[in-house]
């Protein structure tokens, strides 16, 4: 697959995540300039194009596995990652090999060079996932927005059909102050005439996105989630939903059924506009996703969930989950939230869940809000136990040491730590 002149010395890794260019700058010239430069490999396939503020990227990971299984060569673009760089970019469930990525990266590299204006990481690696879904002719791709969808260096595509998850007050003053606002910049991704599978949104919300979708013609239909019956099965979570019947999803959580029925309904529109997709593929492609660091059981002896729950929305849907799968067991949570997050408004729902809580600070980030801090808003808030812990690895074991062999020990407050938290319990 790779064409390009190799330059061993290139580190693509390190181009790809500048530190000095990680700043948001919203806008589609730069992207668009250097998709050009690139001979528009966008246009090489049909896009199924995925906004929204939680769930969007299970409703993805769902979407793609029913494409493949339904035979379709199948990209996958996702972000942030969680364990590894490359599983941003797939294709059949395949990460982007580091020769590929060497590579594309070095090809982007040549076609950024002398742009007025340097692009942001997430527009360089955007533009590198483009092109290796090209080099690897991929017969269609999901593509999950980054950040908002208007402006969002994704955007730059006329899809098959889009699609927008549940939205929640998130990136504020950054997408919008009030719910309308942000969905008015998740609805930027709808184009004149491409159908809209939508989530029921809040009142708000969904006002703005049907104004939108009316205003360029875009036919806009909500699944009915009230067909959905689902069970558990010890820990596994099986649904039917209109016609597709006892799908057992390996993704727990009280709100996957709904994601997942997205992802039909996405296919179904999809199989309308002729691609050949049937109800035994979606089933198969759901039953066979996997989507780490959402509800995800990675440890027994005790019983240890890593979630990615990292706002508001995402700390109700844990506390809803936690209330089903372990009933009546008080929680050990570790913690760490980035400081512009509605954490006061999560931790209200994990507080009268908890046993105790050992907080960490997430990595890396300059967003990060310290471990004291975010002990002291616990105690605030009613905790019995907040403690404060010198690293994410400390906060784990200490949990599960602390633990009993009954407890439930839950992880979560931000996508930035699963990696870390992975580490810890492999160590």
């Amino acid at each position: 697959m790779t064409q390009d002149i190799r330059d061993d010395a290139f580190d693509a890794h390190a181009y790809l995540n500048q530190s000095s260019w990680t700043q948001v700058k919203l806008g589609l010239e730069r992207i668009t300039t250097l998709l050009e430069r690139l001979g528009h490999p966008e246009q090489a396939y049909p896009v199924v194009h995925i906004a929204g503020t939680n769930g969007k990227g299970s409703t993805s990971a769902f979407t793609a596995g029913i494409l493949q299984a339904a035979g379709f060569r199948t990209g996958l673009f996702t972000s942030p990652y969680i364990l590894e760089f490359n599983e941003r970019i797939q294709v059949n469930r395949e990460n982007i090999g580091d020769a590929d990525l060497h590579d594309i990266a070095l090809a982007v590299r040549q076609a950024a060079d002398g742009l007025e204006e340097e692009p942001t990481p997430f527009e360089l690696v955007t533009a590198v996932a483009f092109e290796y879904f090209r080099r690897a002719e991929c017969d269609i791709v999901v593509l999950e927005v980054g950040l908002g969808g208007r402006y969002d260096a994704t955007n730059v595509t006329t899809p098959a059909v889009c699609a927008i998850t549940p939205i929640a007050m998130d990136h504020v003053g950054v997408l919008g102050n009030t719910l309308a606002e942000i969905a008015g910049e998740k609805a930027g991704i709808i184009k004149p005439g491409v159908p809209v599978v939508c989530y029921t949104q809040k009142p708000e919300a969904e006002a703005v996105i049907r104004a939108e979708a009316r205003a360029i013609g875009a036919p806009v239909m909500t699944p009915r989630f009230g067909r959905i019956h689902a069970r558990m099965e010890g820990l596994q979570q099986v649904f039917s939903y209109d016609g597709i019947n006892d799908v057992k999803l390996r993704l727990l959580g009280a709100y996957q059924p709904c994601n997942a029925v997205m992802a039909i309904e996405i296919a179904r529109t999809l199989r309308n506009q002729g691609f050949d997709i049937a109800d035994e593929d979606i089933k198969r492609g759901l039953e066979e996703t996997r989507w780490p660091g959402r509800f995800e059981l990675v440890a027994t002896d005790p019983v240890t969930i890593v979630d990615g729950g990292h706002n508001e929305q995402g700390a109700e849907v844990l506390a809803d989950s936690l209330r089903r799968y372990f009933p009546d067991t008080p929680v050990t949570f570790v913690m760490g939230v980035l400081k512009d997050k509605q954490y006061p408004q999560m931790i209200n729902y994990v507080v009268p869940l908890a046993k105790r809580f050992y907080c960490a600070t997430p990595p890396e980030s300059e967003r990060a809000l310290s471990a004291e801090d975010l002990a002291q808003a616990l105690r605030e808030a009613g905790a019995a136990d907040a403690r404060p812990c010198a690293s994410i690895a400390e906060a784990v074991q200490t949990a599960r040491a602390q633990a009993g062999p009954d407890d439930v020990v839950c992880c979560f407050g931000s996508l930035y730590s699963i990696a870390t938290i992975m580490a810890a319990l492999e160590g």
